[in-house]
């Protein structure tokens, strides 16, 4: 039985207890303040927009040491010829919203729905939600957003309208990261994308116990 959670109270059950899928619990509310006391946790939301809110603590947990970054050759030539421009923080909220309009392999809607870009905005004002962007002659064509908990930086969406723009993008958030002291980037689940890059699975437990040393290491994006 999956337990429900009031809106009335901030307590989220022991991530511990969720199936290794990673379905924790249901209900509550999508408050920037409920949102964030999920991700110390290492909870996070993920439902489709006529669902009931379904939060997640899947195990085992894909995740990337920023000092383990693979760049591919192709990869490599491509940030050679300076192609795009990349930017922090500057259009977060359209970032969210080319991310909601990619299409993606065998899935029919999108979990970044009016309430999803209203919360996580909120939390980009707050300084907890960040995107990083890449141009091309002033038109955003690639991208992507996550949250940060301490010296970790949650990964949740990326896009791409260019062929590499999300991948340069990507890489230059590592490196401002690493700059910053951040040391691990969450991707939740299991993508060929991020495995490219060098990603691999942790167990929750490990991934549970990296998010409380996180916290004792707050980090300025």
């Amino acid at each position: 039985m999956i337990p429900q959670i009031s809106k009335y109270s901030m307590t989220f059950p022991n991530p511990s207890l969720a199936s290794d899928e990673g379905l924790l619990a249901y209900g509550g509310d999508l408050s920037a303040n409920r949102v964030m006391a999920a991700y110390v946790k290492g909870i996070f939301p993920w439902y489709n927009e006529d669902d009931p809110i379904l939060w997640w603590s899947p195990n085992p947990r894909f995740v990337l040491d920023i000092n383990e970054l693979h760049i591919s050759k192709n990869l490599k030539k491509l940030i050679k010829k300076n192609i795009f421009e990349i930017r922090f923080d500057t259009n977060f909220v359209q970032v969210m919203i080319e991310c909601a309009n990619a299409p993606r392999k065998d899935q029919d809607g999108t979990w970044i729905h009016p309430d999803m870009i209203e919360t996580y905005s909120q939390l980009h004002s707050q300084k907890f939600a960040h995107s990083f962007e890449a141009y091309i002659d002033g038109e955003l064509v690639g991208g992507g957003y996550g949250i940060i908990v301490g010296d970790i930086f949650c990964g949740e969406s990326m896009f791409s309208k260019v062929s590499g723009a999300s991948k340069v993008a990507f890489v230059a958030l590592v490196e401002r990261l690493k700059q910053n002291g951040f040391t691990l980037i969450d991707s939740q689940i299991h993508t060929p994308y991020l495995e490219s890059f060098g990603a691999k699975h942790i167990s929750r437990d490990d991934y549970l116990e990296k998010v409380k040393v996180a916290l004792t290491k707050p980090r300025d994006f």
